[in-house]
């Protein structure tokens, strides 16, 4: 029998937590799945940002869409275990999750603290091994996805030359910790395997928000460092999301999956 993409790549019927997700990226990553019939769970400090997002999903993908928006605090347990509740009480559980929440200072090696560094690490590494955790009872019983979003500056240093003063630098800590996620991811595909669960990091770059699209100057560094020629947008991230949170990637776990316009490639 001839398995349809469109089979494959369907979410109906499933649920997907998405922190950071009414962010810059996030809003993409959540209309990509309202769009292929989830219900979504959009979640950050900023709850009435969530729940306008969600709103937006439902005007868009039909009153039948499934969106909640909720308060999270990555760095606060009960905060976390308080989106847990509301998702299973919601939903009925949880089959995707997407840790993509991200705070941080812009910092040079000369600027960073040990205060910005550990803030940085408990953001974009601890937080998501902890909202993991919350959620490893749920996607054990779905046999569910996990897909990290890491950084190309996880796996390949900043270059300096593009970088001037504070006010764009990407910090010491960022690259670092994205780099402990995404070894983090190829953990978590070996040892969750038994349950049935894939994990996979995403490493976006360069993505800059649109206030940093404003300086034409260090905007244009951005898009001539690669080979495309151009900086990504959010839509760029959606079509790999689909497949890597989908069963259209159902064969595919460990892996951190660069949408980065060929940056490292060179």
């Amino acid at each position: 029998m001839t398995v349809m993409l469109k089979d494959l790549l369907s979410l109906k019927g499933r649920t997907a937590l998405v922190t950071g997700g009414a962010g810059f990226l996030g809003t993409a990553m959540c209309e990509t799945f309202a769009e292929l019939g989830a219900n979504v769970v959009i979640a950050s400090r900023d709850e009435e940002k969530c729940k306008r997002a969600a709103a937006a999903l439902q005007e868009t993908f039909g009153d039948g869409t499934g969106a909640l928006g909720l308060h999270l605090d990555v760095l606060e347990g009960e905060s976390i275990a308080g989106v847990m509740r509301a998702t299973k009480d919601e939903f009925g559980g949880l089959d995707i999750l997407v840790n993509n929440a991200w705070s941080g200072n812009k910092n040079s090696w000369e600027s960073i603290t040990e205060e910005d560094w550990r803030y940085d690490v408990d953001v974009s590494l601890n937080s998501p091994f902890v909202v993991t955790k919350a959620a490893f009872p749920m996607l054990k019983t779905s046999r569910g996805v996990i897909l990290n979003v890491g950084s190309m500056y996880g796996h390949v240093a900043p270059d300096y030359r593009l970088y001037e003063g504070t006010t764009f630098q990407n910090p010491p800590s960022y690259g670092a910790a994205k780099a402990g996620l995404i070894q983090f991811t190829k953990y978590l595909s070996s040892f969750l395997a038994p349950y049935g669960i894939r994990a996979n990091a995403l490493s976006p770059g360069a993505y800059p928000h649109p206030p940093v699209r404003e300086h034409e100057v260090f905007h244009g560094r951005l898009a001539a460092k690669n080979p495309i020629g151009r900086v990504g947008d959010p839509e760029d991230l959606k079509g790999v999301v689909a497949v890597l949170c989908s069963d259209a990637g159902a064969y595919i776990t460990g892996q951190n999956v660069c949408v980065d316009g060929g940056w490292a490639v060179w």
